[in-house]
């Protein structure tokens, strides 16, 4: 996995995602007192980054076996319906496996793709019954994070970024299963001048923090967080883990109460409807990351979210998405 791999991701996707805009923030340029460029991919096909992953990771696999027509995944919604609508174009269907808790709003971008939708008790259980699914059927499983096609694929966002703002010297993205931020910090630091490259964790599901302490993916406790498209644990021997041990420079852990400023902040100061994932990166600017001076892009990396939760969270009624 390098850079090349990444460039060559962003040629096969051009023709089906969107070249999101990267737009300046004077608000969280004022309140980190810095530079800082948002990065919206609240814009992208099915409202999140996940098409970008999700398409190029089909595209490789018809390519390597044209006979597929099925493939199964784990996700919360937004994997989920990005790999349906990645498949729609290429005549290949999804079953996902996704948690009963997962929002109403994602189940049913889903079902609405025609995805094949089976419940779990939670994100942890629906991966391990999508991994066995896949193995007793004999179906290829393409994982939201643990696949280098699909972290190619994100990857593709910190070439655009950079290809817009070629001043940027630090990232902050949003961590989950690692994914966008390993693919983003390939591009980062393979550069006569890396940038730096700062993770964002919802501290209710920190399973990169626990497991750079500890040496080793280990299983953390995951409570109810805003952010649920980034919880869960780490899948055994995921390759991103390594990857963001080498690449990524500090992961912060952003607390719930930030997360909900972080998305009042955007809707009040640029009009973003996110989710509480896609507003993490944005929280951990605002709790402090030592950022003066820099020139910093931050992922919004989705948008989906029950307009009822929206509001609950952000006091804000939004006229729509």
């Amino acid at each position: 996995m390098n850079r090349q791999s990444i460039e060559r991701a962003a040629r096969r996707i051009a023709p089906h995602v969107t070249r999101t805009p990267l737009v300046a923030s004077p608000w969280l340029s004022s309140a980190a007192g810095a530079t800082v460029w948002l990065k919206l991919e609240t814009a992208q096909v099915t409202g999140s980054f996940k098409a970008r992953g999700a398409m190029h990771a089909l595209i490789a696999l018809k390519e390597r076996s044209p006979e597929v027509d099925l493939v199964v995944t784990a996700s919360a919604g937004n994997h989920g319906q990005a790999l349906a609508w990645a498949g729609r174009q290429l005549g290949i269907r999804v079953r996902a496996h996704a948690p009963a808790a997962a929002a109403f709003t994602k189940k049913a971008a889903m079902r609405s793709y025609g995805v094949d939708l089976i419940e779990a008790a939670s994100y942890d259980a629906a991966e391990e019954a999508a991994r066995d699914d896949a193995a007793r059927s004999g179906v290829p499983y393409i994982s939201p994070y643990n696949n280098d096609d699909v972290i190619a694929g994100q990857g593709t966002i910190a070439l655009e970024m950079l290809e817009d703002a070629p001043g940027l010297d630090v990232l902050v993205v949003a961590v989950g299963g690692g994914g966008l931020i390993s693919g983003c910090a390939i591009v980062a630091k393979d550069r006569a001048e890396p940038l730096g490259v700062i993770g964002a964790e919802a501290e209710s599901s920190p399973a990169f923090t626990a497991a750079l302490a500890a040496g080793a993916i280990t299983p953390v406790r995951v409570l109810p967080t805003l952010a649920d498209a980034l919880a869960g644990n780490l899948e055994p021997g995921s390759r991103t883990f390594p990857l963001v041990r080498h690449l990524v420079d500090v992961v912060a852990l952003v607390a719930e109460g930030s997360i909900e400023a972080a998305m009042r902040g955007l809707y009040r100061h640029h009009e973003l409807i996110t989710e509480g994932a896609g507003a993490v990166a944005t929280a951990a600017v605002l709790q402090g990351l030592g950022l003066a001076g820099r020139t910093v892009g931050v992922i919004i990396c989705g948008r989906n979210i029950d307009l009822a939760m929206f509001e609950q969270v952000t006091g804000v009624a939004a006229a729509g998405r």
